[in-house]
């Protein structure tokens, strides 16, 4: 059963950003598009480890700041020739308010 983290209002995140949150151990990037949708991924692109949540985001995906990986928001998946894939957690707004979801194996694998 997944777990549930209240994040706080969706409107602290504005559009084309994102921000980190940890939980159990876990860095995640909170993103927000353009469209006002939002993701979440570990906040560590699968090439070198860079933080997802400085990198640029366009469209659904998020461009790595060290070197340009292209990672899809909605799968976590590197696009392109690239390949790897940073882990993706579902995330929902209710009430305004922006909630995470995490599976407790996602927990117990840090």
């Amino acid at each position: 059963m997944t777990q549930w983290y209240d994040l706080g209002p969706i409107d602290e995140i504005p559009p084309l950003s994102a921000r980190t949150v940890r939980i159990a151990g876990r860095e995640i990037a909170v993103f927000r598009t353009a469209d006002g949708d939002a993701f979440a991924l570990e906040n560590r692109c699968p090439h070198k480890g860079g933080p997802l949540a400085d990198g640029i985001v366009h469209g659904r995906k998020v461009a790595c700041p060290l070197h340009n990986w292209v990672i899809d928001l909605t799968s976590g998946e590197a696009t392109g020739a690239d390949e790897g894939c940073a882990a993706a957690f579902p995330v929902e707004v209710d009430a305004g308010r922006l909630r995470l979801g995490i599976a407790p194996e996602a927990l117990a694998a840090e």
